[in-house]
């Protein structure tokens, strides 16, 4: 359908499944490099394509306060906006929370500084009915490194979930996160855990994280990008390495 060059267009779509569908049957998504040439890689876009492939570039990002490699795909409210999250860029280099319109306007909601409220959202974001984003910080957080989960509301206040504290706990929330009806958030860390091979873990409405299973590194594998999938009976999959290529945790 279309061929990124790594140029203007963009390059590095990395999460094809995250492709927003609308209607008309244009596609939106976003790639991790390309676009500006700030960046060495590029900084990576945000774009368009129509039904016969044809791109438009909605958002070119600069490197600058308005972030750079948005590594994950977008979400989109009710009213055709879309949000997202870069992984570096900012004065701080720890990315973003940004608002985007069709018309290709960007705001910026919130700027990560690499401290205690985290950086380095390398997974998609969630909203929920009231407007809210959540998201998961691979990096920073109250434990440096260790990173957080992350709440924005829709006027870009940012609170604080969870502090991963590097220990059995977990450490490098990555991927996206899902939430049932209750509230509760699962996600997984890439390292941590009792064995420092990552987690899956769930994080209720207080605050409270409750590590669901702990990988070894062994026969049950180890996460490493993707976050979970959260089935109609609560069941969570995780794509793991070192194991078969997905299982059920």
């Amino acid at each position: 359908m279309h061929s990124f060059t790594g140029g203007a267009d963009g390059g590095f779509s990395q999460e094809d499944d995250n492709l927003i569908l609308d209607q008309f049957g244009d596609l939106y998504g976003t790639t991790a490099n390309g676009g500006s040439t700030a960046c060495p890689f590029g900084c990576g876009v945000v774009f368009k394509l129509n039904a016969s492939g044809e791109e438009t570039v909605l958002h070119s990002f600069t490197g600058g306060t308005d972030g750079a490699d948005p590594f994950a795909g977008l979400v989109r409210d009710a009213a055709g906006i879309f949000y997202g999250s870069t992984e570096s860029g900012t004065v701080n280099g720890a990315g973003v929370v940004f608002r985007l319109t069709p018309a290709g306007d960007l705001l910026v909601l919130h700027s990560f500084t690499g401290g205690s409220d985290g950086g380095c959202s390398f997974g998609s974001l969630i909203l929920d009915r009231s407007g809210n984003l959540y998201g998961a910080a691979g990096c920073g957080g109250a434990f440096p490194g260790a990173g957080a989960i992350f709440k924005l509301s829709p006027a870009g206040r940012d609170t604080v979930l969870y502090n991963f504290t590097g220990g059995n706990d977990g450490s490098g929330p990555v991927g996206p996160l899902v939430r049932d009806a209750s509230g509760n958030l699962y996600g997984v860390t890439e390292f941590g855990g009792a064995s420092g091979q990552g987690v899956v873990f769930k994080l209720d409405p207080s605050g409270n994280e409750t590590v669901l299973h702990a990988f070894a590194g062994g026969a049950d594998g180890a996460v490493r990008t993707a976050g979970v999938t959260r089935d109609a009976s609560g069941n969570l999959y995780a794509p793991r390495l070192a194991a078969a290529p997905s299982a059920q945790v």
